[in-house]
């Protein structure tokens, strides 16, 4: 379901999906520390994302290959995830649409997110839309693009059959989430299990999951989050699970995340989810910074998994638009757009303790609130955003190296973390092998190439 249809099957207006004050601009205050942070970068860049690399090449006969042969090493995917929701895959009304959606989604992106939202994946009690979601692994796969599953559990809207159901809310509740995590185990193992949990009683919330608001009422938060993501666990032991939310004040880490334990004490979750949706204007570095530094402490890996920068009219005033407003995306927005992002993703890709970054939505034809938050335009052409985000992904970040096998029989270069293809090129045919590299190697790495 795209947010249009969303907006128009539960009756919402677009305001009330979020509620946040107007942000300050890029550089407003704190300019000092913005450019300490943003000139050390590259430097941690280089740090936290590549690491040495020795290799020892075997060739088909079980020989080394010897010194003086060249050898081309390319990066073919990042350990790191870039990624966006996957929502409106093929849903395009244009043949073209689509088609331009798929392919510049699997050129730019390893990582995707699938809409998992109760009230529409299951809007008949017992017919899940499994299809659609097998539909999207499918594409996925062929793509090598990395699957996870949002959200298993949000109290934002209930499905219209919850309040005539037999049986307990919650119940039904963990019931969906061990149905959906344990049927797509191998093939989805990253979910947003909890969505905005400290939310769950906003009046949007009360007014459209009333069933829901109350049954959580009732246990308390604290151990509903705990039974959602004990559910989880249990489907797929193997799952990595996050909590997600829009807060990143010190009392939602401290009431919230310190308390997501089981009764040893041992963290029930595997990631930090963070959203940040910037509708008002993109965040200060010194914001970013901070909250990346706020919930590293809890030495879990973070996933910002919603992120927003418009290309047009900023300002979460706009949600409350006319009828005949029209939300485009502008060229002063779309170069404003290009620069934050290039200033957001840098920052977030030079902090250790981030793992993965994901876009809201991936075009301007149905994103959320219709605004002109896609990398993509309404005719799927890429806005500089696109094309600044391609050039650190696939350049900038990127490992291209040809080398000469060294008197020793190694090779040795600086590398990102990510798979690689290897390239030995002799008179009679090309040998070719492949590597995975994602943590620093002790010792040299024996590839084989056929």
């Amino acid at each position: 379901m795209n947010r249009r249809t969303f907006l128009k099957t539960t009756g919402l207006t677009a305001a009330s999906l979020f509620v946040a004050p107007a942000l300050p601009a890029m550089g407003q205050g704190g300019d000092i520390a913005e450019n300490d942070i943003l000139s050390a970068a590259d430097s941690r860049i280089e740090k936290h994302r590549k690491g040495d690399l020795v290799l020892k090449l075997t060739g088909p006969d079980g020989k080394m290959v010897g010194p003086g042969t060249t050898v081309e090493i390319e990066q073919v995917r990042h350990k790191f995830l870039f990624g966006c929701n996957i929502f409106e895959l093929a849903r395009f009304k244009k043949p073209a649409d689509n088609t331009a959606y798929s392919e510049r989604f699997a050129d730019l992106l390893n990582f995707a997110t699938l809409p998992f939202y109760w009230w529409s994946y299951e809007s008949q009690q017992g017919k899940p839309d499994y299809a659609r979601t097998e539909e999207i692994i499918a594409w996925c796969k062929t793509h090598d693009v990395t699957a996870k599953g949002h959200p298993l559990a949000w109290a934002f809207v209930d499905p219209k059959w919850l309040s005539g159901a037999a049986g307990d809310p919650i119940e039904l509740q963990l019931r969906r989430i061990d149905d959906c995590v344990r049927r797509f185990k191998g093939q989805i193992n990253l979910w947003d299990v909890v969505n905005e949990a400290t939310q769950f009683d906003r009046p949007d919330c009360l007014k459209n999951a009333p069933v829901l608001t109350e049954a959580i009422r009732k246990i308390g938060v604290g151990e509903y989050v705990r039974k959602c993501f004990k559910a989880a666990r249990n489907a797929n032991p193997d799952a990595t699970l996050l909590i997600n939310d829009y807060k990143t004040e010190q009392d939602y880490a401290e009431k919230v995340i310190s308390k997501l334990v089981d009764e040893s004490g041992k963290p029930l979750y595997d990631c930090i989810g963070i959203q940040s949706h910037q509708h008002g204007g993109a965040l200060p570095i010194t914001k970013i910074w901070d909250v990346c530094q706020r919930f590293a402490k809890f030495d879990k890996p973070l996933h910002f998994t919603e992120t927003t920068l418009l290309s047009g009219k900023q300002g979460w005033e706009l949600l409350n638009k006319e009828p005949e407003f029209k939300w485009e995306s502008t060229p002063e927005g779309e170069k404003r757009q290009a620069a934050d992002v290039l200033r957001f993703y840098t920052v977030l890709f030079s902090h250790p303790a981030v793992q993965a970054i994901t876009w809201w939505d991936f075009s301007d034809q149905g994103a959320w609130q219709s605004a002109p938050a896609g990398l993509l335009r309404a005719d799927m052409s890429p806005k500089p955003a696109y094309d600044v985000l391609k050039d650190l992904i696939k350049n900038k970040w990127w490992t291209r190296e040809k080398c000469i096998v060294a008197s020793d029989g190694t090779v040795r270069l600086r590398a990102f973390f990510g798979q690689y293809k290897i390239s030995a090129h002799f008179p009679d045919r090309p040998l070719t092998g492949t590597l995975k590299f994602d943590n620093p190697a002790a010792k040299p790495v024996e590839v084989l190439l056929m």
